[in-house]
């Protein structure tokens, strides 16, 4: 069935009933867990899995709104059914895209099939269970370990050998196609690829590393891709995708990026990955990890110097000019950016054999609580900000961190854009040293269209200098 809709593209969908089962058992869900995800408690759970399937089932539209994917297919619906040899679900107006000559894609089955491994586990084996404190530092880091594990995204006795990409899906083809250029330098090196697992800079180097892996002949790469229920619909997981974590929330999906990863390349992007760089540098200034080495690099084509020297002029201008020393910027040179990360990972691998610490789990690493508590964006939250030149560079790394935390949400997260449309723009007072760069920033990617896919951008945000 087409469904056509006011200046939106004509939805191909399968009404269904069609009935999905996972290749093998779904060993993680008992019946008491089914019955557990279905009773009427848990109505607002069960609305999560909605939602996260509906996304991955979604995978290639071209909208990066997750308030109007779901409105238009409001009428999507999914069943777990139960019994004896496991568990299928049965979808009625599900996309099209999704199935090939009747039969679901198989990396889009397995994908949603994550989800519900991943949601039913975090709820029933994290939240619920109180086997874990989530208001204390250590327990926090015990549950992302924990998600991981459970997904089977750890792999024990390999050297540090996984390469965390950030960058915008909604980057220029140039940029794209640079990050797949990355990728294939990367994948030449035996290196492997995790990223926000969406589109644009976050496909293009798994896509590259796929060549690179095929031409070397290594036939296990792994391409990991991590998101959480709130921003999947806006980035849903592309196809090259070969491991999908769902995490509950935004600050334990950046924990889980740089405990599993062992260096970071960052490609152009928009408020979101501002909000990973400011998440990561906020993390390597913290005094307790100065020692530490973890290499990471900003890249992008010749094209797109302005935007690094924007960044670059950013972050020395808020965080002070040490920050500097904790990142590279390396422009139109994909095999240097290999180089570099090869060499880099070289010495975590000395570092974590000297240190006894894990190689597929970043133990050592000291995260502050302010970086692990969710913070949930709302206009008082905010306003509350304190973006003040007199707090440690980590602590403001911090506040700056959710200060984009909260713009992300309004342009593209359900929640925050309904916020911003019933009681307007959110606002962030600071500092006017600080405010200053931000403007200018914010102003460029505005200008540069990376805030979101619209033909126009309406600001979600007011800044307000004390």
């Amino acid at each position: 069935m087409t469904v056509q809709t006011l200046n939106q593209p004509a939805l191909s969908l399968v009404e269904g009933p069609i009935q999905v089962a996972p290749d093998g058992p779904l060993e993680i869900l008992s019946k008491k867990e089914i019955s557990r995800l279905l009773d009427s408690a848990h109505t607002e759970l069960f609305e999560t899995f909605r939602k996260c399937a509906l996304a991955v089932l979604n995978c290639g539209n071209p909208v990066d709104n997750s308030k109007a994917v779901f409105e238009r297919y409001r009428d999507f619906a999914i069943y777990i059914r139960q019994q004896e040899r496991g568990i299928k679900l049965e979808l009625v107006n599900a996309p099209a895209s999704a199935f090939v000559d009747g039969k679901m894609i198989k990396g889009i089955r397995e994908h949603l099939f994550a989800v519900l491994r991943d949601i039913v586990y975090t709820n029933q084996q994290i939240v619920e269970s109180g086997a874990f404190d989530l208001n204390r530092s250590s327990d926090i880091t015990n549950a992302v370990f924990h998600i991981l594990r459970n997904a089977q995204a750890l792999i024990p006795k390999q050297p540090p050998d996984m390469v965390v990409c950030w960058g915008g899906h909604a980057v220029s083809a140039v940029e794209y196609d640079y990050s797949k250029r990355v990728g294939y330098e990367l994948g030449l090196r035996g290196l492997n690829i995790c990223t926000g697992c969406g589109p644009g800079a976050m496909k293009g180097p798994m896509k590259g590393a796929a060549i690179g892996h095929a031409k070397q002949r290594i036939y296990d790469g792994r391409y990991l891709g991590i998101s959480e229920p709130g921003i999947i619909a806006a980035e849903p997981p592309n196809p090259i995708v070969n491991s999908l974590v769902v995490m509950p929330d935004i600050e334990k999906r950046l924990e889980a990026f740089v405990r599993v990863g062992h260096g970071v390349v960052v490609f152009p992007g928009g408020v979101g990955t501002f909000e990973e760089i400011l998440y990561i540098l906020g993390i390597l200034l913290h005094p307790a990890n100065a020692e530490l080495p973890f290499p990471l690099v900003f890249t992008g084509p010749i094209e797109s110097a302005d935007y690094f020297r924007r960044i670059d002029e950013f972050l020395r201008a808020t965080l002070g000019e040490s920050v500097r020393a904790r990142y590279r910027i390396v422009l139109g040179d994909p095999e240097e950016v290999a180089r570099v990360m090869r060499q880099g990972l070289d010495e975590v691998h000395r570092y974590r054999h000297h240190t006894h610490d894990a190689y597929y789990f970043n133990w050592r690493l000291t995260i502050a609580p302010a970086f692990q508590k969710p913070f949930l964006p709302s206009h008082e939250a905010m306003a509350s900000l304190r973006l003040s030149s007199d707090l440690p560079p980590h602590e403001l790394a911090a506040e700056l961190r959710r200060a984009f935390s909260g713009i992300v949400a309004a342009n593209v997260k359900e929640q925050g854009i309904t916020q911003v449309e019933q009681k307007g723009p959110f606002e962030i007072r600071g500092e006017a040293k600080i405010l200053r760069p931000l403007e200018k920033l914010l102003a460029d990617l505005v200008a540069q269209k990376r805030m979101r896919l619209a033909d126009h951008y309406e600001p979600t945000y007011r800044l307000i200098p004390m």
